[in-house]
């Protein structure tokens, strides 16, 4: 059954009309997803400076804790953290099972966040240290320093959260479609997918594909195909006929969020065949620098996860190009010649929202507030970074509000005239839309290119590696 003619009936009776422009609007949207990190783990390089991080962090000060991170195990109940590098040859467990490890939730509904040391450890190419999880890539980190350059130039969240307690699946569907749940009725029964699929996912997987389901006490009870229908982002922009576009790699991973909603992907067989997938989604994720560089198409909102190469998962890596293949994403927007057609440019009309879809199992000190029953069986999961970019966004912007992938949502409703909330997903519960970030009055800024290890063109030439963005 064709359920686009219902969700675009729904935008009328939601009063979703023409857009209505933010005091800051923008034509473009990027949302760029990298793999499995935290604050603590990924910018402890942004305490370099004498007094730039505290906890609780001051007036401009990045809320990165770099010494006595909570640790059950030991005598002192602390344990300093350990420099490693950006890519190291093992794995860290980050399955809900892990969540609960390390947040050691206490009576009163409160992470402890002192569990880290038990956190499993998977040797790939290397050993595996003595509590892994208390690991964080040092200053001495050059790979990284994109990242800190993007931080301090723009802005940065102190504190975001993902909105699962749990892996890449769900993870990707919360940020493409505010929620992990089978169905619209799911989610307001607090039943969400919660884990991997172990392999294929989504509607043209394996026909022995399962993914879990947890329920609103936080109880995984029961495994499902991992194939939803509901409404989505999409959905909301395809009514107000706003261009949108997916650019992943395997068309049938976790990652590819769409390929797990019906009536995006239409399967047939083992492949999506929907028009709208055959429309949006786009399976080489370096077309986005051509897009925005070169072909001048780049579409309103753009999600993008990184070829395995450049993704910022562990595992068998001795590096990773994920620092550069941010920066370069972030440069194509910066340098191009494209216009809009009002004669606007690209850098002075786009977005750019830079996350982490998970924690990775690495040690973070800062508890998630859990949601309430009965969406809170599944929620909130832990902080990840969050970085924010724009012609608008002043150099050193720090926001102290909390958020999350809903938040994400929120502003892309926002700034198209869609209602926030209009999902009535995690888009609904987020109190945060990130305008914080985009404050009035400011004009556009010159922009200077991020300097990277990894040039532009090093991407749009590199063949598609075949290696997934994390191995689940």
């Amino acid at each position: 059954m064709d359920l686009k003619p219902m969700f675009l009936l729904a935008f009328a009776v939601l009063g979703i009309g023409a857009p209505v422009w933010a005091a800051t609007s923008f034509q473009h949207v990027i949302v760029v997803v990298q793999e499995n990190r935290t604050p603590d783990n990924l910018f402890y390089a942004l305490c370099a400076k004498a007094k730039a991080c505290a906890v609780p962090p001051g007036p401009g000060q990045y809320n990165i804790q770099t010494s006595d991170w909570l640790d059950k195990t030991s005598r002192s109940n602390t344990t300093d953290p350990t420099a490693v590098p950006l890519g190291v040859g093992y794995e860290l467990a980050h399955k809900h099972d892990s969540f609960t490890t390390m947040c050691d939730l206490n009576r009163k509904g409160t992470c402890k966040m002192d569990g880290a040391a038990g956190e499993a450890c998977y040797p790939t190419s290397q050993d595996c240290p003595a509590k892994a999880a208390f690991g964080y890539v040092g200053n001495s980190q050059q790979t990284v320093q994109p990242y800190v350059d993007l931080a301090q130039g723009y802005g940065w969240a102190n504190y975001f959260f993902q909105t699962n307690q749990g892996p890449s699946f769900p993870a990707h569907q919360f940020l493409f479609g505010a929620t992990s749940a089978p169905s619209a009725n799911d989610d307001r029964n607090g039943t969400f997918a919660s884990e991997n699929t172990g392999g294929s996912a989504g509607c043209a997987a394996s026909k022995t594909a399962r993914v879990s389901l947890i329920d609103a006490r936080g109880v995984e009870y029961t495994k499902v195909f991992p194939c939803f229908e509901h409404q989505t982002l999409s959905d909301l922009l395809d009514g107000q006929s706003v261009s949108w576009r997916y650019y992943g790699t395997n068309p049938n991973a976790i990652w590819m969020a769409p390929n797990a909603i019906s009536h995006i992907c239409e399967a047939d067989g083992h492949k999506c065949k929907g028009r709208e997938w055959r429309s949006n989604v786009d399976l080489n994720p370096s077309h986005v620098l051509s897009d925005a560089s070169k072909k001048c198409k780049l579409a309103a909102v753009s999600w993008v996860t990184p070829d395995g190469e450049n993704s910022d998962h562990m595992g068998n890596r001795k590096d990773t190009g994920g620092p550069s293949w941010v920066a370069q994403i972030v440069n194509a927007v910066g340098t191009s010649t494209c216009t809009n057609a009002d004669g606007s440019s690209y850098w002075n009309s786009t977005a750019i929202l830079i996350t982490w879809d998970d924690w990775g199992g690495w040690y973070d000190h800062e508890p998630p507030t859990i949601e309430a029953y009965p969406e809170g069986g599944y929620q909130m999961g832990f902080r990840v970074p969050l970085v924010v970019v724009s012609a608008y966004t002043p150099a050193g912007t720090i926001s102290n509000t909390r958020g999350d992938f809903g938040s994400i949502a929120r502003f892309i409703e926002q700034n198209f005239g869609i209602s926030e909330g209009a999902l009535n997903f995690a888009d609904a519960r987020s109190a945060s839309d990130l305008t914080e970030f985009f404050p009035s009055g400011h004009p556009a800024r010159m922009f200077k290119p991020i300097r990277a290890p990894l040039s532009e063109e090093y991407f749009l030439n590199a063949k598609p590696s075949g290696i997934p963005p994390d191995t689940d």
